[in-house]
């Protein structure tokens, strides 16, 4: 068995809270996937940042 990494982890929580936001925030299916993938592309920004900055902050 396999086990994911921290990163594989926060991309799929990304994944699947975003299919949440996008279905109970919108009404549109065109709102729904667009607001869906800007909120995937903000929780992905938001794991790269706080990947750097914990790495500045370790050095």
């Amino acid at each position: 068995m396999t086990s994911i990494s921290h990163f594989g982890a926060a991309v799929l929580f990304a994944l699947f809270a975003s299919i949440v936001f996008a279905i109970t925030q919108k009404q549109e299916t065109r709102e729904m996937v667009r607001y869906g993938l800007y909120c995937f592309a903000m929780f992905v920004g938001g794991v790269i940042v706080a990947g750097w900055a914990m790495w500045l902050l370790r050095r």
